[in-house]
């Protein structure tokens, strides 16, 4: 049984992120310091009663975001959070409050870091040579992306939103695509999980990114093609920060919610999301291995997400999700042990229940889910899959394809991007100086321009890679077909571009044996994962591998089924 979401209207939004859990406080508690929440109304529930509802459980709103029903909410009462979930007319409420800090390195996209490469080197992989490091990117020629540049290289008009960690707009090859009339940061640092705060406001300026993720994404969109370093896969478009989440790596409500409406509200095109909502891997309506109160937050979170994509949709953006580095089926999901993720309540076992249970925003409405490849066209070992939510796949990269070769566990296996300087020199990658350290030369690059000015470039992998191909091409076929709307605007109706996605990408069947196993890969039976379906829908696959090139060259076909 699917549980994708259904378009519907969308109701009324928000301040904060959902963060604490587990607020199991007797109703009788005493008064305590002031806290922070986030409060989600009903559907169909006005503003004013929901703003009576919050007064009555003892709160006060602070401010309010009204086009998806949000409060945000401070209380000097202990058990608030169990007084709103008690009122009729709120969903839920969850707490501000930061404990714990996310790892540096990412176990599934920084593999390479954590592994020894093999001493053999980069196992380099070559393509068509456009700018001077897109000899490395195979994903351009997986996907025809060099073919499609030559017929439709993107519109300037056309506008993509990176939801992410922000954007280093200062890379040379991000700079001559960034717009910063639309960029917004709407995820202040906070200082338990993102470290002490760079400016005083503790809200990073546009165009920067402590994270890193954000930026290498932003170049697989749209890096340049500016004979300097490398280029996305739609080089002429236009790109727009939307900062949604923390330096850490932690994507929250609030920052998601109010990314989604601003991208909604100016009339950005695309919109790519390679994250899940934290804390909770899964939200679930009522999951017996919860609290009361986290089952209402997270009731909460299912519910404000969904309007807040519908809203995003229904404003004619194209919303592209990562499927998750998982490795399991969505339809099928196993038991979480991983949430919560954040919050001084350590992860626990969480059987999930497929009917109740939403891996957000990529089980949410509209949006377009992609799986991850490896160079040989293999689903990626740790690639979310199922015929329920996937979409499309796309190249997402992965360090150990290539078994029994001399690419086997090599850098080049994964995908190549812009990247901030600052990180990768707190990460050790890159000296005082700006110069490469000699352990990291096989997956940081350096180009530098006459003029002194340098671009930094590093591997990645993970369905957060694969997402941004998929973005870039969604925001080819607009560049091609999108029409005039209004006085100042260009766009597409994001159901046609979906549409034409689906039905320009390149077929694949299930590999046989359908069951694929990755011992070779050294990876246990956790790993292993079946294929269903057939050559035109599959669970690994979906419709097929985005192309780019058959997207600017098919002639779009509104009323055709993919």
């Amino acid at each position: 049984m699917s549980k994708r979401f259904t378009a519907g209207a969308v109701a009324t939004a928000t301040a904060l992120a959902l963060t604490v859990t587990g607020l199991g406080v007797p109703a009788g508690a005493a008064p305590t310091s002031i806290r922070t929440f986030t409060v989600v109304a009903e559907d169909g529930v006005t503003a004013d009663a929901a703003i009576a509802a919050i007064r009555g459980a003892g709160g006060t709103v602070v401010s309010r975001t009204d086009d998806v029903g949000m409060f945000q909410v401070t209380s000097d009462r202990a058990d608030f959070a169990a007084r709103a979930t008690a009122a009729s007319a709120l969903i839920g409420a969850a707490e501000q409050k930061a404990i714990g800090r996310k790892p540096k390195v990412d176990r599934v996209e920084q593999e390479h870091l954590l592994a020894a490469a093999v001493a053999k080197g980069s196992g380099e992989r070559r393509s068509a040579r456009m700018d001077p490091l897109d000899e490395k990117l195979w994903g351009l020629d997986m996907i025809r992306a060099d073919k499609a540049r030559k017929v439709e290289p993107g519109d300037r008009r056309v506008t993509v939103g990176v939801l992410d960690t922000g954007v280093d707009a200062s890379h040379p090859d991000i700079a001559p695509n960034f717009d910063w009339k639309l960029s917004r940061n709407f995820a202040p640092d906070i200082v338990d999980v993102d470290g002490e705060c760079e400016v005083a406001s503790c809200v990073d300026p546009v165009g920067t990114d402590d994270g890193g993720h954000g930026t290498h994404v932003a170049g697989t969109i749209g890096a340049a093609a500016n004979g300097f370093g490398l280029s996305g896969v739609a080089p002429k478009v236009s790109l727009v920060e939307l900062k949604g989440g923390q330096d850490s790596g932690y994507f929250f409500l609030e920052p998601v919610v109010k990314s989604l409406l601003h991208a909604g509200k100016a009339g950005l095109d695309v919109v790519n999301m390679s994250f899940y909502v934290d804390p909770w891997l899964y939200n679930c309506t009522a999951n017996p291995a919860d609290s009361p109160e986290d089952q209402a937050e997270q009731r909460a979170i299912i519910e404000a997400m969904k309007r807040a994509l519908n809203y995003a949709h229904n404003r004619g953006v194209t919303l592209v999700g990562a499927l998750g580095n998982n490795h399991e089926d969505l339809g099928d999901p196993r038991v979480d042990t991983s949430s919560p993720d954040y919050g001084d309540t350590p992860p626990y076992p969480r059987p999930i229940d497929n009917d109740s249970c939403w891996d957000l925003p990529a089980e949410g409405p509209h949006v377009i889910g992609v799986s991850a490849l490896g160079p040989s066209g293999k689903k990626s070992d740790f690639s979310n899959y199922g015929t329920e939510q996937i979409s499309v796949a796309a190249p997402g990269g992965w360090f150990r394809d290539g078994f029994g070769t001399d690419t086997f566990r090599t850098d080049a296996n994964m995908i190549l991007s812009t990247y901030p300087k600052k990180v990768l020199q707190e990460e050790g990658s890159v000296d005082e100086d700006g110069n490469v350290v000699p352990e990291a030369a096989t997956f940081v690059f350096k180009e530098c321009k006459r003029n002194g000015e340098c671009g930094y470039y590093t591997y990645l992998q993970g369905t957060s890679m694969a997402a941004p191909h998929a973005s870039g091409v969604a925001a080819l076929i607009v560049s091609r077909y999108g029409k005039q709307q209004g006085r100042a605007g260009y766009g597409m109706n994001p159901d046609l571009v979906e549409q034409h996605l689906y039905r320009t990408a390149a077929e694949h069947a299930c590999p046989e044996p359908r069951l694929q196993q990755y011992r070779n890969e050294g990876r246990d039976e956790t790993f292993d994962a079946y294929c269903a379906g057939g050559l035109n829908f599959n669970g690994f696959y979906g419709y097929g591998i985005i192309d780019a090139y058959a997207a600017v060259t098919s002639p779009l076909k509104p009323n055709a089924r993919p």
